[in-house]
């Protein structure tokens, strides 16, 4: 390895983009309102929404402010929390690596720009909406440099197995997402979530740190691959009632569902996300154990429908996963919020 440079500690980084008065307040009663869906105090519907990936700030932006717009409509059925997330993680490590990386999709990989870049974005939404968002835990080190900013993580399909992932969801005091693996094994998902939910010493950034153990910490059902690399959902009526039966054999607190209804679930067809949403829902009126767990969805939506490459003219459309666009996005919402009950 070469040691390029010194990267900022958190504490600069927020130091030199801080939080207003106003956006820290705003990210307090955000929470709490989260805290109490996923404990079953509020039936509100979570929704965890936005880009595959954040690659431009002012598209981001945009469509958080449409967001925005948005959700005192709703907000009787459904919270919405931003989905912005930095890194994208990949499954043979080339391509575009996310914001954390690239800050310019185009460039060459630039760690601390990229820092600097992921920082500003959240700050930004939070201090001009008072939506304070979502990220993915990348990697676990990256959280203290937006822990003041962030409302809700999720830890993915590629890095629910690894200790220090656990371990880091272990000491956050906002909920932590666990999705399923890639190969769908749901006792490694409930043993994430157990070891998320414990309390554990541990090495985090060069200290010995202790966790009192993560109560928030859920699943995410977000399909899974089979050995010959085909997709396959796993929210169905089915799948649901396994979980509902595996939560209730592991004594672990808050059972709490978010289905991903983009992945494996939609077999990368972002245009079946609704379809999938409105599907669980209907398992959730015919089983009450499911109605009790289910918490939300999480959506890949973004300005435009579909994908472009990077470097692509098109403005607000995704350079990774397709998503939903901003039409179709706004008509989704709006029929979730009918059909939440």
């Amino acid at each position: 390895m070469i040691f390029k440079r010194r990267l900022p500690i958190p504490k600069e980084l927020k130091e030199m983009y801080p939080v207003s008065a106003e956006g820290a307040k705003a990210k307090q009663k955000n929470d709490a309102e989260i805290r109490s869906i996923i404990t079953g105090e509020s039936d509100k519907l979570l929704l965890v929404i936005g880009p595959c990936s954040a690659d431009r700030e002012d598209a981001v932006i945009d469509y958080i402010t449409r967001l925005n717009s948005l959700k005192d409509r709703v907000s009787d059925k459904i919270f919405i929390v931003p989905r912005i997330f930095t890194g994208k993680p990949r499954t043979s490590g080339s391509g575009y690596k996310g914001m954390i990386h690239q800050p310019d999709p185009l460039g060459e990989s630039d760690i601390l720009n990229g820092l600097i870049a992921l920082r500003r974005l959240h700050m930004r939404v939070l201090n001009e909406t008072g939506m304070s968002c979502a990220d993915e835990l990348l990697y676990p080190e990256e959280h203290r440099f937006l822990s003041d900013l962030l409302s809700y993580v999720s830890v993915g399909a590629r890095s629910v197995e690894d200790q220090q992932h656990r371990l880091t969801a272990s000491g956050l005091s906002i909920p932590v997402g666990m999705k399923n693996p890639l190969s769908g094994d749901l006792a490694s998902m409930i043993n994430a979530i157990k070891t998320a939910q414990g309390q554990h010493t541990f090495i985090y950034r060069n200290w010995e740190v202790e966790s009192k153990g993560n109560p928030l910490a859920h699943a995410i059902l977000r399909g899974y691959k089979d050995l010959h690399g085909r997709h396959h959902p796993n929210c169905g009526y089915e799948d649901l009632v396994q979980l509902a039966s595996l939560y209730a054999e592991s004594g672990l607190n808050n059972p709490a569902l978010i289905v991903d209804c983009n992945h494996s679930n939609s077999r990368k067809d972002c245009f079946k996300q609704g379809e999938i949403a409105k599907d669980v829902l209907k398992s959730v009126a015919k089983n009450a154990d499911i109605k009790r767990l289910l918490k939300g969805f999480m959506i890949e939506s973004y300005l435009e429908d579909g994908c472009q490459q990077p470097g692509g003219s098109k403005y607000g459309q995704s350079i990774t996963d397709p998503c939903l666009g901003w039409e179709k996005t706004e008509k989704l919402i709006l029929e979730l919020a009918d059909l939440w009950e």
